[in-house]
């Protein structure tokens, strides 16, 4: 009886098929609402706390943050939908098997090790972000070492770490599910947890008292948030770092083609468009709030920003509305990540089910979360695993859009039986080595390598394949077929019926999202006299609209996507 059971848990989990070697086929294309809410939930994410909280520690001023982060937000956007999408759209296939194609098994396997590793270090930081909102209930101190230093929190870890597992081995369409429903929601607690604490940071500063007016906000910002200066004393960040930033924090899901998991769903290559939804929800207006609520709690609680993890600034902002924010902004990130980790590492296993292989890479990842390093050390990471990743995408570009039109042949490599691209490999390493110089040298920042090695890998590989015989004309593939053109949207289907459950979940889910950001409003507006008594009832009481979002709108969606299937 025990092995059927488990061999029926098996069957039933190979069923959740992903098409990892073979592109995606027409049926099963998703529509836009799925990608705005994959896009919004993995970006509107816990670690938006550390990134918003670092701004504020390296010195960024206002119209750094303000002015430079929508000029790098828009460029990410721009490379999603103009780099990323297209070649997305043409393959439907995944980057780890598009690029086997372009540059050899043996090449392709390199990658994909080095891609899994790091995105299980990214994932492992959301896990761990998640696991720092966990801890304040069962009163483990903070972890703001590189290093567990209580057992307790080690424990959280691997809870939290087999729920985001669970979600990432369930593939694309429920991560996207989870993402719909948590992601409005989560926007919210980003906005209220600001909004409700900027009068505690007006209340310490005499001179401005209250905020009125545009401009009492600005001097605020500028005095008690962004304030252009270091704890330490440290030169400040730029205006063109904040923006370089935005633009290559997730550098190796756009300009690197990770992301050709996730678009290649898409019926156009205009969803790259839905990253907005990312960025501007995400990367612009939750860094911004989540600088407001980390420089309000260090107020007051008197003590340094330096000291508190995403965990305590959402608990001294949200209260228990603010734990479960930063649960699901962590899990909303990681599974993602999580999910690209498993399809790069699927790439190099073959027979391997994608389920087992996200099943093996999520206890790799969850046993990394268990070391908090992410406080100290994401901005840093970040900006280096995009720059590690980001040539290999810069190949398949080439290779995609760029070789047809100067006569070269694509997927020479392949058509010649090769196993390894050496021009693939000496582009990427020489550029890694030319960008290690450059930055070290302290002739480039971190965060401006972007374009030169993206250029200068270009420029190498193209040259090193015209040696290594790109220029012939050499037979077709059979396998050919798998990059196709862009795929014509369906017609429409008839609109659908709902019932009464459908309309009621719905009005109430809306209503206790207007509750979450119509009460911190009104504690803004009544200003700084009797703030701390107000503030109390408004951390006590905003579990209360959220656990009525959540059920309401868990039903109202269940209706919806039942109704959609029909």
């Amino acid at each position: 009886m025990r092995e059927g059971h488990e061999s029926g848990v098996i069957h039933a989990l190979d069923k959740l098929y992903e098409f990892e070697r073979e592109p995606v086929s027409d049926d099963k294309l998703q529509p836009g609402r799925h990608f705005a809410g994959l896009f919004a939930g993995e970006h509107v994410a816990g670690t938006e706390f550390v990134i918003g909280a670092l701004f504020v520690k390296w010195g960024a001023t206002a119209f750094d943050i303000f002015v430079g982060l929508l000029l790098g937000n828009l460029m990410a956007v721009l490379t999603w939908t103009l780099v990323c999408a297209p070649i997305a759209v043409h393959t439907r296939l995944t980057l780890y098997w598009y690029l086997r194609k372009i540059a050899g098994p043996i090449t392709t396997t390199v990658y994909n090790i080095l891609n899994a590793f790091l995105f299980c270090i990214l994932a492992g930081c959301m896990i761990t972000v998640s696991a720092s909102a966990v801890r304040i209930p069962l009163g483990i101190p903070p972890q703001t070492n590189w290093y567990p230093t209580d057992p307790g929190f080690v424990l959280v870890v691997l809870c939290v770490g087999a729920v985001v597992v669970t979600l990432a081995i369930l593939g694309f369409k429920r991560l996207s599910q989870f993402s719909e429903v948590c992601s409005p929601w989560m926007f919210l607690m980003f906005l209220a947890g600001a909004i409700a604490m900027l009068p505690a940071l007006a209340a310490a500063k005499p001179e401005i008292g209250s905020i009125r007016s545009l401009s009492d906000f600005w001097r605020l910002a500028n005095t008690s948030i962004w304030t252009g200066a270091t704890p330490d004393g440290k030169p400040s960040i730029t205006f063109w770092q904040v923006a370089a930033f935005a633009w290559i924090c997730n550098l190796a899901v756009h300009g690197g083609l990770s992301d050709l998991a996730i678009l290649r769903y898409a019926k156009h290559w205009s969803y790259g468009l839905y990253s907005g939804f990312g960025m501007l929800l995400g990367h612009y207006l939750a860094w911004i709030c989540a600088g407001i609520m980390g420089a309000a709690a260090a107020v007051l609680l008197q003590t340094s920003l330096l000291q508190l993890d995403a965990g305590q600034v959402a608990w001294e902002s949200l209260g228990w509305a603010g734990i479960i924010a930063v649960i699901l902004a962590g899990w909303t990130t990681s599974n993602p990540t999580l999910y690209r980790a498993g399809l790069a590492l699927q790439a190099v296993t073959p027979g391997w089910p994608r389920w087992f292989v996200t099943l093996l890479v999520g206890a790799a990842t969850t046993a990394i979360a268990c070391s908090p390093f992410v406080f100290n050390w994401l901005l840093d990471f970040v900006g280096i695993y995009g720059l590690l990743l980001m040539p290999v995408g810069t190949i398949v570009f080439v290779e995609h859009w760029i070789f047809p039109r100067i006569g070269f042949t694509q997927y020479w490599c392949s058509k010649k039986g090769l196993a390894l691209s050496w021009p693939a490999l000496a582009s990427w390493g020489i550029s890694m080595a030319a960008a290690l110089y450059l930055k070290q040298s302290g002739l480039l920042h971190l965060f401006y390598l972007f374009v030169p090695i993206w250029l200068l890998t270009a420029v190498l590989y193209i040259v090193f394949a015209a040696w290594a015989g790109a220029r012939e004309t050499l037979p077709g593939l059979e396998e050919d077929r798998a990059v196709r053109r862009i795929v014509t949207p369906p017609a429409p289907a008839p609109r659908k019926r709902y019932d009464a459950v459908f309309w009621v979940s719905g009005a109430l889910a809306l209503l206790s999202l207007f509750v979450c950001i119509a009460w911190p409003v009104c504690i803004f507006l009544e200003g700084t006299a009797g703030f701390d008594a107000r503030f109390a009832q408004f951390k006590a009481g905003m579990i209360w609209p959220t656990l009525v979002y959540f059920l309401s709108g868990t039903i109202w969606y269940v209706k919806f996507e039942s109704a959609a299937s029909d």
